[in-house]
């Protein structure tokens, strides 16, 4: 080799091995890093990985034990866009542990024991696009306003879990979704879950598994697919009372008996007073006119010069 290709071969060494430094650098034990992304899955992790590069965009973490995220340390991955978590053993305290990666476009939390969704599970996920929390049998509530931040959705999946009901508004208000995954869920399909089913047959939003889509209480719809859950539905509610309507009614047309006897008496009350005081006053006027006329015969009749005065007197008046 000639001396001057020497320095050269020397200096593409250097640059490939500097370009390779980051790799071997800061990337965490039993896991295995490339540009931008950490790859711990499988590795029976009992914890979150430390040494993680902090321009980390990319991190799996799947099929392993962890049973919590620190907050803290997932803060400082803030260019952090990608999370896989699937297969793990987090539970239901993960409340305010995304708060300090806004950048999160991608997040699967399938195949864990997650309990509850509620407005501060994902609310500083501004920039989450999908989100999967399918296959948590012990998730069992969503609250109403749990994804009102993530306005961005465009792929939701809580198939396979414990949810027996789904407000209309939760998934309702998500201008960006696109697909819904339901399936395998023990839907309690009564009068209140109508408006649900409703909002599925009129939306545009895709919904795959949708044969699995279906009831499991009551019994009289167990294994009902949704649009025929619909049809029965709207029959059953609303041309058909439950006891408690027909309870509603009967205390209905009671207050409004009750009102009209009310009602009734007091006009009777009225019509008594009137009547006691017309009457009254018709009597006090023909007391009048009987003094009236009895004072008249009493002087008519006292004799010839005092009959003529008395009569003519009011006509020289």
């Amino acid at each position: 080799m000639s001396p001057l290709g020497r320095p050269w071969s020397l200096s593409l060494i250097f640059l490939l091995g500097m370009g390779m430094a980051p790799e071997g650098i800061n990337c965490p034990s039993r896991c295995s890093c490339q540009y931008l992304e950490v790859n711990c899955t499988g590795q029976h992790l009992q914890e979150f990985p430390v040494d993680i590069p902090l321009d980390t965009r990319q991190l799996i973490l799947a099929a392993n034990n962890i049973s919590y995220l620190p907050a803290v340390e997932l803060s400082f991955l803030a260019d952090l866009v990608y999370l896989d978590c699937r297969k793990n053993l987090l539970g239901d305290d993960l409340d305010f542990t995304f708060i300090g990666v806004a950048k999160l476009a991608y997040l699967d939390l399938s195949f864990n024991n997650l309990t509850q969704v509620t407005f501060s599970t994902f609310s500083h996920l501004l920039s989450l696009v999908v989100l999967k929390i399918s296959d948590n049998p012990n998730l069992v509530a969503i609250e109403k306003d749990a994804f009102s931040n993530n306005t961005w959705l465009r792929h939701l999946d809580v198939s396979r879990t414990g949810l027996t009901f789904l407000d209309t508004s939760t998934v309702q208000d998500l201008p960006n979704l696109r697909l819904l995954g339901l399936s395998e869920n023990l839907w309690h399909c009564n009068c209140s879950f109508l408006d649900f089913i409703t909002w599925m047959t009129e939306s545009n939003v895709h919904f795959p598994d949708a044969d699995n889509i279906t009831c499991y209480t009551p019994a009289g719809l167990r294994a009902l697919r949704m649009p025929a859950a619909e049809a029965q539905l709207h029959f059953s509610c609303l041309t058909q009372l439950s006891k408690q309507d027909y309870v509603f009614l009967c205390l209905v047309g009671f207050c409004i008996f009750l009102a009209g006897t009310m009602a009734a008496w007091l006009a009777g009350i009225c019509a008594v007073i009137y009547e006691v005081h017309t009457s009254k006053g018709e009597e006090e006027e023909e007391e009048e006119e009987e003094e009236e006329e009895d004072t008249i015969k009493t002087r008519t009749f006292r004799g010839p010069g005092s009959h003529w005065f008395l009569l003519s007197s009011p006509l020289h008046r």
